[in-house]
């Protein structure tokens, strides 16, 4: 046992006794688990701020569906549903897509009554809407950057209705430490809503609230409903498919990402290849000197295993660090968002990100597989070959 901690502790020695070596693979492996890690904590905090929306939002989701498609629904459903047992409140909402400005800017329009929104609210400068003859309208923040806006703008009419159209003004912007979600979202009353996209006595889907326990029997009356216009018939959607669909579609994206950066660990495994031994004489000269001295082939190995691993907890200690002020100056409009979106085009919300322990360690172990795998070869190689040969 004493004569392996010996050996072990050569591996530490060796870290020392080749800097330029060791910098060089802790670099190579610093590039490959930095992107890694930060597009995985933005992965997992989208996924945690989508997760928590769902968690606060309503039990039930109705829809009308006609043709298989959803479509409007009638308000008239409203009172007809809020008699149902076992329901506590059923609210509207419309949410659709808008085109502003000259650059043809995609806006996210939500609509609530205005009896939905709270007196006071954090996350907006200015106001929320009240009701005015104008459009009352909140702009998320990369929004209003790109089209210059600021609480007390007027938007000149950007849409059609047949009851003519009305100048919009801005009254609150959503602050940037609100989340990603309000980027590109406009805010506005359900009256307003329903006249920016001429659908009256209509909303996109109703909001429906139950006793707990109730869930299942109010989606089947629901289901049961016949709705005022012909040919249409109601869809239900609770809070747990909608869970799920948020989950798969993230689960989706992160796994496309996974399958991009194999291709990166595997050009990882080659660089390390090269700076942890291959093509590097004075690497097979000093495993020739050390088997030439009595070493074994498991001895070599065992050293080179443990300067892999020192290797990859540093590279990997490194990576966190970097990523974690990747984040901060990305928050902070420092120079990282600068690098990630462009001089002119610094993001205007907070940037979700965490990174849980269980990712870290796979990082960790992932580097050290790769930092193994591009010096057990070399070292391998040198190792069973002739001492001789190695030392020339």
């Amino acid at each position: 046992m004493a004569a392996i901690v010996e050996v072990a502790r050569t591996g530490f020695t060796a870290v020392h006794l080749h800097p330029l070596r060791s910098f060089v693979t802790v670099s190579a492996l610093v590039a490959v688990l930095l992107p890694y890690l930060a597009c995985l904590g933005l992965s997992q905090g989208i996924q945690e701020e989508a997760e928590a929306s769902v968690r606060l939002g309503a039990d039930l989701y109705v829809t009308a569906q006609q043709f298989g498609r959803n479509v409007p629904i009638p308000l008239a459903a409203i009172d007809i549903i809020r008699d149902i047992p076992g329901v506590i409140d059923v609210e509207p909402r419309i949410v659709g897509g808008i085109v502003l400005g000259r650059e043809q800017e995609n806006a996210v329009v939500v609509g609530l009554p205005r009896a939905r929104l709270p007196s006071t609210i954090r996350c907006v400068e200015g106001r929320l809407v009240e009701g005015s003859a104008l459009n009352e309208l909140v702009v998320g923040t990369e929004l209003a950057r790109r089209l210059r806006l600021k609480v007390g703008s007027l938007i000149p009419p950007f849409y059609h209705n047949a009851e003519g159209e009305r100048v919009s003004r801005v009254v609150g912007l959503f602050t940037p430490d609100a989340g990603i979600w309000q980027a590109n979202l406009i805010f506005t009353s359900l009256e307003t809503a329903a006249h920016l996209f001429n659908q009256k006595d209509s909303a996109t889907d109703l909001l429906i609230w139950c006793r707990p326990g109730y869930e299942v029997q109010v989606s089947a009356a629901v289901h049961a409903l016949h709705l005022s216009q012909p040919g249409l018939r109601p869809h239900v959607t609770a809070r747990a498919d909608v869970a799920a669909l948020f989950r798969g579609g993230l689960m989706h994206r992160e796994g496309i990402f996974n399958l991009h950066f194999l291709l990166a660990f595997v050009v990882g495994i080659l660089v390390i290849l090269v700076t942890s031994g291959f093509g590097l004489p004075g690497r097979r000269r000093e495993i020739g000197i050390l088997k030439a001295t009595g070493w074994q082939t498991d001895e070599v190995l065992l050293r080179s295993a443990v300067e892999s691993l020192l290797l990859a907890l540093t590279g990997i200690s490194v990576a966190v660090v970097l990523a974690f002020a990747w984040l901060k100056a990305l928050n902070g409009y420092g120079i990282a968002s600068v690098f990630l979106t462009g001089v002119d085009m610094a993001p205007g919300f907070r940037v979700p990100f965490r990174l849980m322990p269980v990712p870290v360690l796979l990082a960790a172990l992932i580097g050290f597989i790769v930092i193994l795998s591009g010096s057990v070869f070399s070292s391998w190689r040198a190792a069973t070959g002739a001492p001789l040969d190695a030392m020339r």
